[in-house]
């Protein structure tokens, strides 16, 4: 009986370890951008700049993103941005708090998006709001899993 009984906690102790809901996305990587799309009023339009390179950086707790020209800084393309953060995700509501940005005016938002990864590709789609900036917009961004 004792043993019965020992085996029944353990199951139950099991059981209540188990993740309840939807499968947890496999976000943990490196992602690079491959397109990007803002659709701002009733305009919608390509922000994807193929003279740069972004990636994403997402960890257990936080995310980084960076942005550079691929000319090494040699012509009117020259640019470097980067941002970095916390971020929740519940489900498939990816929410970044924006901690550090080069443009200092984003800091302390946060960018709520719906995020499906399909194979080795990341979705992301939500919006960004900045009312002291008037931004206000949608914008769908997809990357590729860097390996």
């Amino acid at each position: 009986m004792k043993n019965y009984i020992s085996f029944i906690i353990v199951i139950l102790f099991f059981a209540s370890c188990e993740k309840k809901g939807s499968e947890i996305l496999p976000l943990v990587g490196t992602w690079r951008l491959i397109s990007a799309e803002t659709t701002e009023k009733d305009s919608t339009f390509s922000t994807f700049n193929p003279k740069t390179k972004m990636i994403k950086i997402i960890n257990d707790t936080h995310f980084a993103f960076f942005n550079h020209d691929l000319n090494h800084g040699k012509d009117s393309s020259a640019l470097f941005f980067g941002g970095a953060g916390k971020y929740t995700l519940k489900d498939s509501v990816y929410t970044e708090h924006l901690e550090f940005f080069n443009n200092r005016q984003w800091e302390n938002n946060k960018f709520e998006f719906i995020v499906k990864i399909k194979n080795d590709t990341l979705i992301q789609r939500g919006f960004e709001k900045i009312e002291k900036l008037g931004v206000d917009r949608i914008i769908v961004e997809k990357y590729v899993r860097e390996k």
